[in-house]
């Protein structure tokens, strides 16, 4: 067959079967992504004879003879489309995993698609941006500015990575091929419960191109936790790399080495397994009775309670909470549920593994390479210098990528048999496999007097680990500082992880809070409709104030700084933003109409050790390098850290050269989570910056023989007094003399200090349909100084969409026998342009007593308030409370109808 490919001829015979995608990432053409391989996403969007097609759902042949045009074909750094140039300058990408498709798709509108963005855009989606910044793109509207020398906080630079994403140069996980490499898959447990009686690969091992089959017995015997922590004992090693016990639907039984993905799935089919199948249980009020069924026997040691399947409680009381309940006037009590969710980035999980000088190396799609090594070396018992671990750029991450859970089946491989090996996950895998967030059930009882002063505040809150306890404490003790925000003399929080024969549950964006957050701020509504009080004036009258300790589970000191009534001033600005602006008309008269807010605070960094070292070298072709380990997955610390770099070194962003997330070229770096990336290393690359300055600057003036005072740093030179000398010349006077300009800082995470938002939704029910549309949202954050105007929006944007889906379309469905029934985009829903209204992004003008240069992440908290003020907002639409979540039309049919009759009209 014939191809032309981006103005190339050539043959090429595609295999029976193949897909345009696979076909063309063979050819080298990896601007064309995977992000689910049916259809849904639009990630490997090509032009077909200058038609866009999903190339995933394309079959190869149909190529044959035709143009075909990919992202690397559009146009090349230094010579953008104009498509590609608008991406770049809104900008029009975070992560940039969807970017490519985005390009491809939206480059072929006409002027009636772009005003019809969302049915134009139905077939690609974003986790990211939440879709405003790419509407901006193809608008043409610019987001991005060029930052004077020494002036690049506060001023909206690109990322630094902008052209190669839009080009499609970017390299992501798998955007590589080696010589020689296998391929491994995962034959996964069909049961929920069950121990393995044998294992027979004999039919597996004879499928032509099938290397080798682990099992249990052929992989060391060493327990870990996937979990990614600094201090892995705050995670259970409760986990092995393959088990001869399977505690869910979905966990690893069998691993198939290949020469190709096909064969290693031909042995995954001809492997014969037979199981004893135990009892299971799905529900965790269930697995803590008596006589439930036990995921973890009494010799695991890590396990508080095995005959009940509990694995961490913790209880902890303030005051008097009896005490408190006998002085309110008025008492609420309401139980809350929120689900499973899952990241759904657009990059599933991967790694590839190969040898090099002895030395194992291994590429993976993580959030912290740093910790991802340590795990790899105790699994595999290596020295640290025999081990290389390193991200490219990682196509979102969300929490879902703090985990170690493609790294050491790809090592395992490799280590056996001295080849390369990739590891790639499925879309479906993710869904049945990866970890979602924890499905908790949040009881909340509020006492307050008649004047709404809160008396007492009590939480028990149940979160289902699933079946092992990666994150289950960590995120359980970050549940209980939900109840920090307000201020109250009674409080008691009972909590506890429970086992399940469910998928584990890991970390995603609000760590523990999100959960929380949704069943506290909901219950304040409750109690002030109770008190017959405006629910925003019940919260000023609460809200904790700079003064104030934060109390949450203990009163003895910590290392939590709160300088800042940023709170208050969001919640004003929401109140304020609501007043003035209608959003958009309702649908139509039989339409309900409702308002609602919910506010949250969050801690800018984990309570545990987090730790980050960056390092900064004057080159001698005058550019700074700039090694950090935060990996880039979309939060924009890459382009943070080049700001604050060049802000201290009194230049421009082009003149840093960044060099990130590899174990061999970088520092420790815990990993870019909690908002950490740039609180934490923001605040090393900061130090770092700051020695390399300082040794410029005394060089100079012992050089010059001008008081050190009298320097400071210009972009390509230095100022002593009146003479502005050349980099170039103080470089070459400091290499005579054995002299370098460098400097590695260290620093961790605390003190810690707090981020505050508030959230506003106005929306329409459909009182017969139960369908919701939003018609105006709006965020208030308190981010401190500002580095990125454009980021920090963008951001806000992304966690609002994001708080949107987790709160009205996604749910992880699991059937009576523990099988995830909808593991893909079309069934599961994220949202799509369509869903996503623009917000409206209010920034604090406030400054930070630790961040760097006074400066908070964001990333993490923006997503707390959203589906509380969506469930308050619903409430006063329709007076019907939906305690549980998600709020789909389904759900909202049947409680309107039992609440009361169909009438039409606005309640606000």
């Amino acid at each position: 067959m014939t191809y032309r490919v981006n103005g190339k001829s050539f043959d090429e015979e595609p295999d029976p079967g193949q897909c345009l995608r696979t076909f063309l990432r063979a050819l080298g053409h990896f601007g064309v992504k995977k992000g689910c391989d049916a259809g849904d996403c639009g990630a490997c969007t090509v032009w077909l004879d200058g038609a866009p097609v999903h190339s995933c759902i394309t079959p190869a042949f149909r190529a044959d003879g035709r143009e075909v045009t990919t992202i690397e074909g559009l146009g090349a750094p230094g010579n953008l489309h104009p498509v590609q140039r608008r991406f770049r300058d809104a900008p029009g990408f975070q992560c940039g995993f969807c970017t490519a498709g985005m390009i491809m798709t939206s480059a072929t509108f006409t002027e009636a698609q772009k005003a019809d963005l969302p049915r134009a855009l139905k077939g690609n989606l974003c986790r990211c941006t939440g879709y405003r910044g790419i509407e901006d793109a193809v608008k043409g509207v610019v987001g991005v500015a060029k930052a004077a020398p020494g002036k690049a906080v506060g001023t909206s630079v690109g990322a630094p990575a902008a052209e190669d994403v839009v080009t499609g140069r970017a390299a992501f996980t798998m955007d590589t091929h080696l010589d020689g490499m296998l391929h491994l898959k995962v034959l996964h447990s069909p049961h929920a419960h069950a121990r393995i009686v044998s294992i027979d690969k004999t039919a597996a091992l004879a499928v032509p191109g099938v290397h080798r089959v682990f099992t249990w017995e052929d992989v060391p015997r060493r327990r870990f936790t996937t979990a990614i922590h600094t201090d892995h004992l705050v995670d259970p090693d409760d986990t092995c790399l393959l088990d001869r016990t399977v505690r869910f639907v979905g966990q690893r039984v069998v691993a198939v080495l290949a020469d190709t993905v096909g064969a290693a799935e031909e042995g995954c089919r001809r492997v014969a397994v037979e199981y004893e199948v135990l009892p299971a249980v799905f529900d965790a009020e269930e697995a803590m009775a008596d006589g439930a069924p036990q995921l973890h026997g009494p010799v695991d040691p890590f396990v508080l309670d095995p005959v009940h399947n509990t694995l961490v409680e913790i209880h902890s009381q303030i005051g008097d909470i009896d005490a408190g309940f006998a002085a309110a006037d008025v008492i609420h009590q309401g139980t809350y549920f929120s689900p499973r969710v899952q990241h759904a980035h657009l990059e599933t999980h991967g790694s590839i593994a190969w040898m090099e000088n002895g030395r194992l190396n291994v590429r993976t799609s993580s959030q912290s390479p740093s910790i991802a090594k340590v795990k790899l070396a105790h699994l595999f018992a290596l020295r640290p210098d025999q081990l290389r671990v390193f991200c490219a750029r990682v196509g979102g991450g969300f929490g879902g990528k703090q985990e170690v859970i493609s790294e050491d089946l790809a090592a395992l491989a490799t280590l056996d048999t001295g080849r390369p090996v990739c590891f790639e996950y499925t879309r479906e895998e993710e869904f049945t496999t990866a970890s979602p967030r924890h499905p908790m059930t949040l009881t909340v009882t509020l006492g307050a007097t008649a004047n709404g002063k809160l008396t007492a505040l009590q939480v028990r809150n149940v979160s289902n680990t699933g079946a092992y306890g990666n994150h289950a404490g960590e995120t359980l003790f970050a549940g209980g500082a939900a109840v920090m925000i307000y201020r109250c003399a009674n409080k008691k929080y009972d909590a506890y992880s429970v086992y399940t024969n469910t998928v584990p549950s890991g970390a995603l964006r609000g760590y523990g809070m999100t959960q929380p957050a949704f069943a506290v701020e909901c219950a304040m509504d409750e109690l002030a409709l109770a008190l017959h009080m405006d629910p925003s004036e019940l919260r000023r009258r609460n809200i904790v104030r700079p003064g104030d300790p934060l109390v949450s589970m203990e009163e003895g000191p910590d290392d939590v700084v709160f300088t800042e009534d940023g709170l208050a001033t969001c919640i004003d600005l929401v109140e304020e933003a609501m007043a003035r602006n209608a959003g958009e008309p309702s649908p139509g008269p039989e339409w309900l109409v409702g308002n609602g807010v919910a506010s949250s605070l969050h801690e800018t960094a984990p309570p545990t050790e987090h730790l980050s070292e960056a390092w900064v070298t004057l080159g001698d072709d005058l550019v700074y390098e700039l090694a950090v380990g935060t990996v880039e997955f979309g939060e924009g610390t890459s382009t943070a850290h080049v700001q604050i770099a060049a802000q201290q070194l009194g230049t421009t962003p082009s003149r840093i050269r960044l060099v990130q997330s590899d174990t061999d070229r970088t520092g420790f770096d815990t990993g870019a989570f909690a908002s950490a990336g740039l609180f934490v290393a923001g605040n090393a690359v900061l130090r770092a910056a700051n020695a390399v300055r300082d040794r410029i600057l005394e060089f100079a003036a012992a050089h010059t023989g001008v008081h050190v005072v009298m320097c400071s740093m210009d972009d390509e030179a230095v100022v002593c007094g009146d003479r502005r000398v050349p980099l170039a010349e103080i470089i070459a006077t400091a290499r005579a003399r054995g002299i370098r300009f460098s400097a590695a800082r260290k620093a961790y995470g605390s003190p810690r200090s707090v981020t505050s938002n508030a959230q506003g939704f106005r929306l329409a029910v459909h009182p017969v349909t139960g369908e919701i549309r939003i018609l105006y949202s709006v965020q208030a954050t308190d981010a401190a100084v500002i580095i990125n105007p454009a980021q920090v929006r963008g951001q806000v944007e992304g966690g609002v969409a994001q708080g949107i889906g987790f709160a009205l379309t996604e749910h992880h469905h699991v059937d009576a026998d523990g099988v995830m029934v909808n593991p893909n985009f079309r069934n599961y829903r994220i949202p799509t342009y369509a869903d996503i209204p623009r917000t409206e992004v209010l920034l604090v003008n406030s400054s930070d007593s630790a961040g760097p240069l006074r400066s908070k992440g964001i990333a993490e908290c923006c997503i707390n308030p959203v589906a509380p003020a969506l469930a308050n907002a619903l409430h006063d639409a329709t007076g019907v409370r939906c305690r549980a979540l998600p709020l789909t039309p389904e759900r909202l049919y049947r409680q309107i109808g039992e609440s009361r009759p169909v009438t039409t009209g606005s309640r606000t």
